[in-house]
């Protein structure tokens, strides 16, 4: 069996995502739970690099971070206000029943 994608939520994400993420037995951190508000974009990629957790994130500042060549585990960016929750928690699910961990590795995917 293939190794499914981690993901890690940006402290600006609804919670709801997150619940409907796990609610289909999706592994899910967030900002909030793991003691990072406040922190910068960097430690949050950082810590997702670490953790091995794709970061998921309606915040452009991310997209410039990649743009200097940071190394990260890979990043999902959804402009804010662009999609509703149900239709970003079907963009992530597409995302981890067909990606592996490794595709993502500095790699953007835009919902």
């Amino acid at each position: 069996m293939k190794e499914k994608i981690k993901f890690h939520l940006d402290e600006n994400v609804s919670q709801e995502i997150a619940s409907g993420l796990r609610y289909r037995e999706v592994d899910v951190t967030t900002t909030p739970e793991e003691g990072l508000l406040g922190v910068s974009d960097e430690i949050q990629l950082q810590y997702s690099l670490l953790h091995r957790r794709v970061i998921f994130t309606q915040d452009t500042d991310f997209l410039r971070i990649n743009i200097l060549e940071t190394t990260h585990a890979g990043i999902v960016y959804c402009p804010q206000q662009s999609k509703s929750i149900g239709a970003i928690i079907k963009g992530l699910l597409l995302i981890w029943e067909i990606l592996e961990p490794e595709e993502m590795f500095n790699h953007i995917e835009f919902l």
